[in-house]
């Protein structure tokens, strides 16, 4: 429980930091001097939201009862359906038939790329600690 509640924290004030550089990036950037309150706010929420998601989901692969294959799937599960839900809401997803096909490849592409990148690393970081205990013996 500390975890979650630590990683809660990270992932809210990580979207709040988001949010904003995104606003000051929006009026920076953009021909707007003011900005839509209601807009606004609807997208702090929704990135502070996406940061609590982000950090929290991991947790899944911290449960040791549950087998790899397993943890992806709700892992994958959880981050998609909260996503298209928060995306929907918020107006970063059109609604619509094609485009909720066109999330759901975009995310499978995304998910498999970053779970082999993410894969391989701690693969490679065992492959270091073992061969490093291996020298301590």
């Amino acid at each position: 429980m500390k975890t979650f509640l630590f990683r809660s924290m990270i992932g809210i004030f990580f979207g709040g930091f988001i949010a904003a550089a995104a606003t000051i990036a929006f009026v920076y950037a953009g021909e707007q001097s003011t900005l839509d309150g209601y807009v606004f706010i609807q997208n702090a929420l929704g990135s502070i939201l996406c940061g609590w998601l982000f950090t929290v989901t991991p947790l899944y692969f911290e449960i040791r009862s549950i087998r790899l294959p397993m943890q992806t799937a709700l892992h994958f599960l959880t981050v998609t359906i909260v996503y298209l839900i928060l995306g929907l809401w918020i107006g970063w997803i059109p609604i619509g038939v094609k485009n909720f096909f066109i999330y759901l490849g975009i995310s499978v592409l995304v998910y498999a790329i970053m779970w082999i990148c993410f894969y391989f690393y701690f693969k490679n970081e065992s492959k270091k600690l073992n061969e490093d205990l291996e020298c301590i013996e």
